[in-house]
């Protein structure tokens, strides 16, 4: 008996069963890619932007509140006229992502996330078709690579779909039932979708307006009201959206975004964000979409150009039953209709422009990397119509068996081997759909991983200065060395601006500068040599600083400059004028004291032997090592100083070893384990001591009067 209810139990819910299995797959292989694929998040930024929202809202925070303005502000954070900081984006994403940190981790909220995706797709198509099609479409978006790839990834279109989806779901409910609560939950979801990204709500929710205005043709009492709650509900959501305007930016009609930058939004005509700005014109904006969309059908879609055949054969009988019967299931229409919404809607928004990177280049921009993650919504509607399609080529090919094949037996173990060799068919081009845009973040995640290594075990305590290979922002790149709201956390992060300001801000931490060799680009699978160096801080009357600085065989002259904001010197040393010799170490001394650098060991060339320091300072020492010919490479060496009531301050120097010397700077780092052979670069600091300053000035003053005569 029990074993009869249960197999009633699994006929009468396979379908269910089945979309929960895939709803639970959905969220294991999401987090799976989110853990292995993206441990340091994607090329997309804007993650870390979303991941310390989240962290401000744990905290109750909407603003940041830095210590040091211009040494932490993270990538896409406005700052608002009280000084506080806050993000370009709206709130609700990074809610979600909360969720999943006070469940045990942030990737739970990626898992879940999926998981009610799949779950929601598979109960709107039930809902527009039948059971058996839900289940279908359920397995399509999880074969989908633009599903998979962005929901694993901070980012708001998986979020902002389940809004979409749960709107989607309780409209349609409402709709068949006519109950006030679906239609209230619908109206929450679709306000709450407007408040996360109010222009994808917009278009996801217009079929639906559609909808809701033809039914309300004949004033009927039941249908009013259904929408009527509905609407008001979801104009609460855009009336939540206008008040957390006007607390950010201070107006209701004045969103993040344009804060941070007035003309990057929808339209076309001029637009801009921070230094990048483009004509966007209705024929480039036509030329985009079109682009985007073949990419989207041809590689993000389940199986790709397959998929994209099988969804359109689905889209085919919706409009052979409406054009046979000159009606169809307003559901089905409803579906159909974001393909033209979302299609449309998007050309009007110059960011398909900026996922595309180069035109003139293939697999080119973060759409290789991530997929035109602004059609999000419409793997909906092609999930479900792909479904659609498999469905009516199946009642095609059973019908036409059933005349070539009279014998049941024979026609069931043929259909087994259709089925098998279609699934196959099917797999084969799914698979390596997903296979090329893994690979590729794949190459990236590796470049990262060397890069972030030494970051990886600095101890709790600890400060670390972080370089700007892309402006002076936070979490841009580095988006997986954010800071706590509090900017107290285990580990603090701060830029290369006003460092004294932070280390006083922060006086019991131990101090560490992260620099690295090699260009910043991840795309390329060139991975950096970074570095990890410990930094003192050392403060006395005077401080001073010796190098040792290797000079490889073959090195015919050595010229100095040491230059500061007010000033600058220069110095020179041969196998003539100093007991340097080459092949061997130059071991030049800069004292600091009195407002004044000086350095010891080296001759000057000028009178100019000294060079004046500001009350904060970062002094250039640039050596540059000539082989003849002008050929040879640099040292340079950037030590921050400050002076207050007559005591000088010192950090550790940044060492680079420049090859080329017009290409000093962040991307130059000195490595000690990826130098030259005949390269090195070290040094002591220390506070200086007053009577041995002295007697090398004497010392100096001799050298020097002997070089004139």
């Amino acid at each position: 008996m029990r074993d009869g209810a249960g197999r009633q139990f699994l006929r009468t819910h396979r379908y269910r069963l089945a979309a929960a299995a895939l709803a639970v797959a959905g969220a294991l292989v999401v987090f799976l890619l989110a853990t292995r694929l993206f441990p340091y998040h994607s090329l997309n930024h804007d993650e870390g932007v979303y991941l310390q929202q989240a962290a401000m809202l744990l905290d109750g925070q909407l603003f940041l509140y830095p210590p040091v303005e211009e040494a932490y502000r993270p990538w896409f954070f406005v700052r608002a006229p009280d000084g506080g900081l806050y993000p370009k984006y709206a709130p609700v994403a990074a809610a979600m992502f909360a969720v999943g940190k006070l469940l045990g981790g942030y990737r739970l909220a990626l898992a879940g996330i999926a998981a009610g995706n799949v779950a929601l797709t598979y109960a709107l198509t039930a809902a527009a078709f039948d059971r058996k099609r839900g289940v279908l479409a359920a397995a399509f978006l999880l074969a989908s690579p633009l599903f998979l790839v962005d929901s694993a990834a901070f980012l708001p279109y998986a979020p902002t779909t389940l809004l979409n989806l749960s709107f989607a779901v309780a409209y349609v409910h409402a709709q068949r039932t006519g109950s006030r609560r679906s239609a209230a939950a619908a109206g929450l979801a679709v306000g709450a979708a407007f408040f996360a990204r109010p222009y994808t709500a917009v278009l996801f929710a217009t079929p639906f307006v559609l909808h809701a205005l033809w039914t309300l043709r004949t004033l009927d009492r039941e249908p009013i009201l259904t929408q009527a709650t509905t609407a008001v509900l979801g104009l609460c959501g855009v009336g939540v959206a206008l008040g957390y305007n006007a607390v950010t930016t201070g107006s209701p009609f004045v969103f993040p975004y344009q804060a941070f930058a007035p003309l990057d939004g929808l339209g076309f005509g001029q637009r801009e964000i921070l230094a990048y700005s483009r004509q966007y014109t209705p024929e480039l904006a036509l030329r985009v979409n079109a682009r985007v969309l073949a990419l989207l059908f041809g590689e993000w879609v389940a199986a790709g150009p397959l998929g994209t055949l099988l969804a359109a054969v689905g889209v085919g009988g919706l409009l052979r039953s409406l054009y046979r019967r000159r009606s169809a299931d307003w559901r089905r229409l409803v579906l159909a209709g974001l393909f033209v919404s979302v299609a449309v809607g998007n050309v009007y928004f110059w960011g398909n422009l900026n996922v595309l990177g180069d035109l003139g280049r293939a697999n080119d921009g973060l759409v290789a990397y991530l997929g035109p993650y602004y059609h999000f919504d419409l793997l909906v509607p092609t999930a479900a119509f792909a479904a659609h399609g498999v469905v009516l080529l199946g009642e095609r090919g059973r019908a036409a068996s059933q005349s070539w094949l009279p014998d049941p037996d024979r026609r069931r173990r043929v259909g087994f081997v259709v089925v098998a060799v279609c699934l196959l068919v099917f797999a084969v081009p799914a698979a390596t759909a997903l296979a090329e845009p893994v690979r590729r973040n794949a190459e990236v995640t590796g470049t990262y991983r060397q890069a972030y290594a030494p970051v990886d075990d600095v101890p709790d305590g600890s400060l670390v200065f972080l370089p700007t290979p892309y402006g002076d922002w936070m979490n841009h790149p580095f988006q997986a060395l954010r800071n706590d709201p509090d900017f107290d956390g285990d580990v603090v992060y701060a830029l290369r601006e006003r460092q004294f300001a932070v280390v006083d801000a922060h006086p019991q931490r131990q101090l560490y500068r992260y620099t690295y060799r090699g260009v910043w680009a991840p795309t390329t699978g060139e991975a950096v040599t970074p570095r990890l160096q410990p930094v003192e801080h050392v403060s006395g009357d005077r401080v001073r600083l010796d190098l040792r600085l290797g000079i490889p065989s073959g090195v015919e002259r050595v010229s100095i400059r040491l230059a500061s904001e007010h000033g600058q010197a220069y110095y020179v040393t041969n196998g003539t004028q100093s007991s340097v010799e080459r092949g061997t170490t130059l071991t030049p001394s800069l004292v600091v004291g009195d407002g004044r650098a000086r350095l010891r060991g080296v001759t000057p060339v000028s009178n100019a032997t000294t060079v004046p320091v500001d009350e904060r300072d970062e002094l250039q020492l640039t050596a540059f090592a000539d082989y003849g010919a002008g050929s040879g490479f640099s040292y340079r060496v950037e030590l921050p100083t400050a002076t207050e009531d007559g005591r000088t301050r010192a950090l550790s120097p940044s060492l680079e070893h420049c090859d080329r010397p017009l290409r000093c700077g962040d991307e130059a780092a000195y490595v000690p384990e990826a130098a030259d052979r005949g390269v090195s670069m070290d040094y002591d600091l220390y506070v200086a001591n007053a009577t041995a300053e002295a007697g090398d000035a004497e010392s100096a003053a001799v050298t020097a009067a002997s070089a004139a005569s």
